[in-house]
């Protein structure tokens, strides 16, 4: 099953590669037959899409090779480097577009008004907007941070086209040419801001966040449960890395009781945990019961 399911995040990494090459065709056509600087800067962001793509490809497939003794935990924090690099190449393209649009604002240039260029953005919009929900739906259910952060980028590029097109049309019926500069700043202001939240969100999967409260009192009542024999389990820790969940924990134990006994207990534990959490790492430590702390889980 989990070789099945990191085919298919491969498989839509792949995807989302043929995607942007063909929404960055169609937006670059757009912006010619209209030479919009709005739609030029809605290109420029495609470029990027390229790039997040080619990245995300490269790091879902490392991020499923097995783990080996330079890795004992595995590659899936590549997934988390790739999304910080899709960040900054996201900050690298707003600055190119707010260069472009300072210079389209201080020097206006009109643009055509042409409706095949305006359809074919839309026709790349529409696109982008599929793509993005197939991309964000799978990142999440499949905890994967490389695309996830793609598809919220695409889904960021749809809002800031819409506003674009919009726009767009706002200056053709107005005549304010300038509008089409500060349309492009938009742009640029949108995606900055998504290159931002992909950073974060990142980083903060880098610094080993626990699982949320929600699993955390999931697996707590899973270990009471089923630790049957054991006295208590303690110093429950938990940590994610791309799709892998780690637990580690302390099970205290008569001192009395079998080597045998106890790995029984905690295989039972384990066999529990990994039917429930997905990709479950788990260590438990066994102790006697002269550890007990008299606190944190009390098995039932």
């Amino acid at each position: 099953m989990a070789n099945d399911s990191t085919s298919m995040v491969a498989r839509l990494a792949m995807g989302s590669l043929a995607i942007g090459l063909t929404v960055l065709a169609l937006k670059a056509l757009a912006a010619w037959l209209t030479g919009s600087i709005a739609l030029y800067s809605d290109a420029l962001e495609s470029v990027v899409n390229v790039v997040t793509a080619i990245v995300a490809l490269v790091a879902v497939r490392l991020a499923a090779r097995p783990a080996d003794a330079a890795l004992p935990y595995g590659y899936g924090k590549a997934e988390y480097f790739s999304a910080v690099v899709i960040g900054v190449f996201i900050a690298v393209a707003a600055l190119l577009i707010f260069a472009e649009a300072w210079r389209g604002f201080i020097d206006p240039r009109p643009f055509r008004a042409d409706p095949w260029g305006i359809g074919v953005s839309i026709a790349a919009t529409a696109i982008n907007g599929g793509w993005a929900y197939v991309l964000i739906r799978t990142g999440d259910r499949e905890r994967s941070a490389s695309l996830s952060a793609d598809g919220r980028h695409l889904a960021t590029d749809v809002v800031s086209t819409l506003g674009v097109l919009v726009g767009v049309l706002l200056a053709i019926a107005t005549g304010y040419a300038v509008l089409d500069s500060v349309l492009a700043a938009f742009v640029g202001v949108a995606i900055l801001w998504s290159g931002w939240r992909l950073i974060r969100e990142s980083v903060i999967g880098l610094m080993d966040v626990a699982v949320d409260p929600k699993h955390l009192a999931q697996i707590r009542d899973i270990i009471a449960v089923n630790a049957e024999g054991a006295i208590e389990a303690h110093d429950i820790r938990t940590r994610r890395a791309g799709r892998i969940t780690f637990i580690d924990f302390h099970l205290v134990v008569a001192g009395t009781m079998s080597v045998e006994a106890a790995h029984a207990i905690c295989d039972k534990i384990e066999a529990k945990l990994k039917d429930t959490v997905d990709n479950a790492q788990i260590t438990i430590h066994v102790e006697p019961e002269n550890k007990a702390k008299h606190a944190g889980i009390v098995v039932v």
